[in-house]
């Protein structure tokens, strides 16, 4: 895989490179130090994956990914020094068509190798994703269990908004939330592509936009009518027999975490009324499968629209597989979301 690495700082480029050369299938590209050099440098030379920092003259990063994710888009990663100093510049490059970000590794005895492991892995996940790497895996799905929707016990459970989401899902998850009014008669759940360390800083960010509440799910949370929950760590979000969210690491080698499949697919087989599922602008697959388990299930199902995404990659998994009854530009969703639960009541 040939990486970029885009930063100002010497110190940081260095450590950068020392932490790709641990991996002999890793080379890198090159080394610019502001997000208007790694622009051009791009332009002449599209590498496979770009260490993109946030914090550089000229240029920032969040900038330079918006500029390369339309003029010769590729895998980007922000690498940033804090998190909490950051967060919301972290969600605008995701919102460009960064896909993830990961805290800037520092070696030696003051340094922390768990960094450069997390970036490391990252990278493996990246590479997947990409079909830069041999390794290959499959979701495991639940296994089938009858399940009546006009069940009793649907009337336990309130109406449900289920989002998938990933590269250029933050924005995208803004907008929709944005637009939901305070008396949004239904319990909303997000699974959106991001490390964990970040998934605080998402939701405070989130809950800025948009009237409803807005919270990490934990162990045992419960979906109720007004509150939005979004997956919170590198496990996968599941629902549970009883109604509450927990959290899984199987399957252990899939590449997408927290995977929306996975999500989707409890959902399915242990949510005992129909709702509406909506699957983002995002790199990959995931959420196809679940989505169609949905839709089989009596689900409304929706996707983004090729021109409102600034990746058409999951979406178009969900409509290649059927999964999808309606297709919708993003200014839509929130309406449609409205209209439909006015309707089912």
């Amino acid at each position: 895989m040939r990486i970029a690495i885009v930063n100002d700082m010497v110190m940081a480029v260095e450590t950068l490179r020392r932490v790709l050369m641990t991996v002999k299938d890793y080379q890198v590209a090159w080394v610019a130090r502001d997000g208007a050099e790694a622009v051009t440098k791009c332009a002449e030379d599209t590498p496979d994956l770009i260490l993109m920092d946030l914090i550089m003259p000229i240029m920032d990063g969040v900038e330079a990914t918006r500029h390369i994710m339309k003029n010769s888009p590729c895998a980007i990663v922000v690498v940033t020094a804090s998190v909490e100093k950051n967060g919301s510049q972290v969600f605008e490059a995701m919102g460009y068509g960064a896909l993830d970000a990961v805290s800037t590794p520092v070696l030696g005895a003051s340094g922390n190798p768990e960094a450069a492991k997390a970036l490391l892995a990252k990278i493996v996940t990246i590479g997947k994703l990409i079909g830069k790497s041999g390794a290959t895996s499959k979701s495991r799905t639940h296994r089938e269990s009858p399940q009546s929707i006009f069940s009793p016990l649907a009337a336990r459970v309130p109406p449900l908004v289920a989002i998938g989401s990933s590269t250029g899902g933050p924005n995208a998850l803004a907008k929709i939330l944005s637009r939901l009014p305070a008396s949004f008669g239904a319990a909303v759940a997000i699974v959106q592509h991001v490390d964990a360390q970040f998934t605080p800083s998402l939701v405070e960010w989130l809950n800025e936009q948009t009237p409803l509440s807005v919270e990490l799910a934990s162990e045992g949370s419960r979906l109720e009518v007004g509150k939005v929950l979004v997956a919170g760590t590198n496990d996968h979000l599941s629902l549970q027999p009883n109604f509450s969210l927990s959290y899984t690491k199987n399957p252990i080698d899939y590449p997408y975490r927290p995977s929306v499949d996975v999500f989707f697919k409890s959902v399915a087989h242990y949510w005992h009324r129909q709702g509406t599922a909506v699957l983002l602008t995002g790199m990959g697959r995931d959420g196809a499968e679940g989505l169609s388990l949905l839709r089989e299930k009596g689900w409304h199902t929706i996707a983004q629209n090729q021109a409102s995404c600034v990746v058409y990659g999951m979406p178009k998994a969900a409509v290649e597989l059927g999964a999808v009854a309606e297709i919708l530009p993003l200014e839509a969703i929130a309406s449609t979301l409205i209209d439909r639960l006015a309707m089912s009541r």
